[in-house]
């Protein structure tokens, strides 16, 4: 995401000026939508204004897979959120309706709903003011609310759904955050080769089992200060990791002002982290061993490095020790996630 400052303020303006105050309830005669939530995971919040359905579900998850939201029709959420990267991308920066690279790689949607700030410098307060963004950012969907909501209540399928959905044929902005954000949270990973073997159901390896303590031990990895340990893997606290010496990109500080927030980002989860390189919030890292290698000996002296760092030894990892970490991060892979039919694009 990139110009969140902008586009937040620009959000809040228009929702202002283009609806009324009043959340939309669901539809008469919806169907509460059942999240199952793997153990080991938290219970997830759900907010009192957007309760869950499964016909808000199921329109979210069209909304997610349609170009329509896009400025020329080209590009959806999908195009740079794809299941099979955990719904990151594999590209360093992503390219938008007009072909523009932008400044920052696009996060894996996995386990929002656990989640708190939204991007990665948390310029959204919550999935439901995230899932709108893309849409109105200049480089990404390039898109106009107005003309969003002119096209989605021309179609002749959208007001029937939104409809059964909201209870309401006219389609408003609000609806359609509320939508894309019901089906962002049921994007559950709890399933992976690590969650298994916390139900007793797999073991790990000999090389795993050295990588988990490796992830665990404070002189070794010293993992667990930002990404915790066990069910999300991750505090979502925002930090200046030291990438650079002095910030390219100032990060968290956009959004805050505050100085200190220089160069902070986002600390992302470490589930399916395997598969959702390029790595960092502008994928300068294509490959673990090279994140690995930034946080053993590569992290520079940034004024306002996270204190974890700034305490941290450099070089505490031998080649070995790297690589049995790397293949226990290969243990957070959920593949039944990457895989799983109601997550992929409905065939109607």
């Amino acid at each position: 995401m990139r110009f969140y400052f902008s586009l937040v303020a620009a959000l809040f303006f228009a929702l202002i000026l283009t609806e009324g105050c009043k959340p939309d309830a669901p539809g008469p005669g919806t169907t509460a939508y059942k999240l199952d939530i793997p153990k080991g995971l938290p219970a997830m919040p759900i907010p009192t204004d957007n309760p869950m359905t499964e016909e808000g579900v199921a329109l979210g998850r069209k909304l997610f897979y349609d170009p329509i939201l896009s400025g020329n029709n080209t590009q959806s959420c999908a195009s740079c959120h794809k299941q099979e990267f955990a719904f990151g991308d594999n590209k360093a920066l992503s390219l938008g309706i007009d072909g523009l690279p932008g400044t920052r790689n696009a996060m894996p949607l996995a386990n929002l709903g656990f989640q708190r700030k939204f991007f990665w410098d948390g310029g959204a307060a919550d999935i439901e003011s995230q899932a709108i963004a893309p849409i109105q950012n200049p480089v990404e969907m390039h898109e106009t609310l107005p003309n969003m909501l002119k096209k989605l209540n021309a179609s002749s399928t959208y007001p029937a759904l939104f409809e059964k959905a909201f209870g309401s044929a006219t389609i408003t902005t609000s609806m359609v955050m509320r939508a894309l954000a019901q089906f962002e949270r049921t994007l559950i990973s709890g399933n992976s080769k690590w969650d298994k073997v916390q139900r007793g159901e797999a073991s790990l390896s000999a090389e795993e089992e050295r990588g988990k303590e490796i992830f665990l031990a404070e002189d070794k990895g010293d993992c667990t200060h930002c990404h915790s340990f066990g069910s999300t893997f991750s505090d979502f606290e925002f930090r200046n990791t030291g990438l650079d010496s002095i910030a390219i990109d100032a990060g968290r500080f956009l959004i805050t002002l505050q100085a200190t927030d220089s160069g902070k980002f986002k600390t992302p989860t470490l589930r399916n982290i395997a598969v959702t390189g390029p790595y960092m919030h502008d994928g300068r890292f294509a490959t673990l061993e090279e994140c690995v290698d930034h946080y053993n000996v590569n992290f520079k002296n940034a004024k306002y490095l996270d204190g974890t760092l700034v305490e941290r030894k450099k070089g505490l990892l031998n080649a070995q020790e790297k690589a049995d970490l790397i293949a226990f991060l290969h243990t957070l892979t959920d593949n039944e996630f990457l895989q799983n039919p109601k997550f992929a694009k409905p065939k109607d």
